[in-house]
């Protein structure tokens, strides 16, 4: 009897000691880690950016995600970039969470830990890798001039002078103001003399206003898959010419993060080569352009 009140009681201890010592998980060593212990990957994108990245209304939110209230769920949203944000998560053994800050929060870094990863068909370039951490690219489109049709202007030339739209803190706000960062050989047509900016939040709102009838501009830069979008969807507009340069698209995280980086960007890195060795990136690419544009083009 004494001997089974002992043990009863050294078995009571021991559950008290794991209690206080397990309560509280260990801190993570890294932001890899941290992202493995919440069992999300929180990815920043645009949820007007179609096709690349959207709002699905026909989505439910699962009653089981791990995601944060204020986030979205993939089943929420929709596009290539979601895809591609997905499959890195499942790849991560995570689920993949989406949080929708403006394009100029996203270039600008200091997240202040708010989100993990951008996944959001960001170009590379040397000023944003001052501040952001770039994985390999996994996938590469070109950026082209778009104008309203019958809008008078035919040419490039024709845009000398003239209002153009871009999204705020875009390439293609850069290539307006003659401020592009991208090596000279991927870069085929300087903007015109005088070509004015006019900022919107980002390049679809540009295309959106063109269709519901705004006039003070009638010209946009933004992606060729963009404008390819635009006129699929009806809305007014050309492309201009030849494409204007091109883009190596690709993930991004914080380089102020305030845990340690270089474990996640190596995953991020492993995974993105894989979908490129296995064909996931092809595969997601035919599906959301019908066109392989995950192959790096030749210099």
């Amino acid at each position: 009897m004494k001997k089974t009140t002992v043990l009863i009681s050294l078995i009571l201890l021991a559950a008290i000691v794991l209690t206080a010592c397990g309560g509280k998980a260990a801190a993570p060593k890294d932001l890899l880690a941290q992202i493995k212990q919440h069992g999300y990957v929180l990815v920043s994108t645009d949820p007007n950016y179609a096709p690349q990245s959207s709002l699905n209304t026909q989505g439910k939110r699962p009653s089981n995600t791990k995601c944060p209230s204020d986030a979205l769920t993939t089943a929420e949203m929709q596009g290539f970039d979601v895809d591609v944000a997905a499959e890195i998560g499942k790849r991560l053994g995570v689920e993949t969470c989406f949080a929708t800050p403006s394009w100029d929060l996203i270039t600008a870094g200091s997240w202040a830990d708010k989100w993990d990863v951008s996944v959001g068909s960001m170009t590379i370039t040397n000023t944003r890798a001052k501040v952001l951490d770039f994985t390999v690219p996994y996938y590469y489109y070109y950026a082209v001039v778009a104008v309203k049709k019958g809008s008078g202007i035919n040419t490039l030339a024709d845009l000398a002078g003239k209002p153009v739209c871009a999204g705020t803190s875009t390439t293609y706000e850069d290539w307006i103001n003659g401020k592009l960062d991208l090596p000279a050989v991927d870069v085929f047509s300087q903007p015109p003399a005088g070509i004015k900016d006019v900022p919107l939040d980002t390049d679809q709102e540009c295309a959106q206003s063109i269709n519901a009838g705004r006039t003070d501009f009638l010209a946009y830069v933004t992606a060729n898959t963009v404008v390819d979008q635009n006129i699929a969807a009806g809305f007014p507009v050309v492309k201009l010419g030849s494409p204007i340069y091109r883009e190596s698209l690709a993930a991004a995280i914080d380089r102020s993060a305030s845990l340690p980086r270089d474990t996640f960007l190596a995953a991020l890195n492993a995974a993105i080569t894989a979908m490129h060795s296995d064909g996931t990136l092809t595969n997601l690419s035919m599906k959301w352009y019908n066109v392989d544009m995950t192959q790096a083009p030749k210099q």
